[in-house]
């Protein structure tokens, strides 16, 4: 079975049915479905969705670029754009909110299952190795602490008056 909770944005009631239909065929977990960038944004927040398939062309105040911009600014959920739209400003703009797919409309379940598998892949990766940084980060930080102390220890010892005279010649 396929991992992975997946929320669908999309406008046409008879398309996000049948990506709906390929999830479920292909053993994904569907997270919701949006018919706008506003509505996916509050079901990302509700639902908190592994991946998003985003459409780029939404009714309403908010396309999918501005939406995708957002979920992944707000709550770190990777992006798949789901687009019959193939004028390169569009596609040079959707690629600039750092998607991990970008399939171009008609396309199977074939298709749609290698981008998704790759984006869930790629991001639980990204994840790794950030929490690996982390790490890293902490155990220099105990290092960089342990030094410190060292150095604070070895200026208690040293004499008040070593200290003082210390202090006026940095003046």
């Amino acid at each position: 079975m396929a991992e992975g909770r997946i929320l669908i944005v999309e406008d046409e009631h008879i398309v996000a049915m049948g990506i709906k239909r390929m999830l479920k065929s292909l053993g994904y977990t569907l997270a919701g479905v949006a018919s706008s960038g506003e509505d996916a944004i509050s079901k990302t927040e509700s639902t908190f969705p592994d991946l998003v398939l985003m459409d780029i062309m939404l009714k309403g105040d908010m396309n999918g670029i501005e939406a995708a911009k957002e979920i992944k600014a707000r709550f770190d959920v990777p992006v798949i754009y789901l687009t019959a739209c193939s004028e390169s400003k569009i596609v040079e703009r959707a690629w600039k909110t750092g998607p991990l797919g970008y399939i171009v409309k008609p396309f199977d379940e074939k298709d749609l299952q290698k981008s998704i598998d790759v984006a869930l892949r790629r991001h639980r990766m990204e994840k790794n190795e950030l929490e690996k940084g982390s790490e890293k980060a902490v155990k220099s930080s105990e290092k960089c602490g342990k030094s410190s102390r060292k150095y604070l220890e070895s200026v208690k010892r040293t004499e008040p008056v070593e200290c003082a005279e210390s202090l006026q010649n940095l003046k």
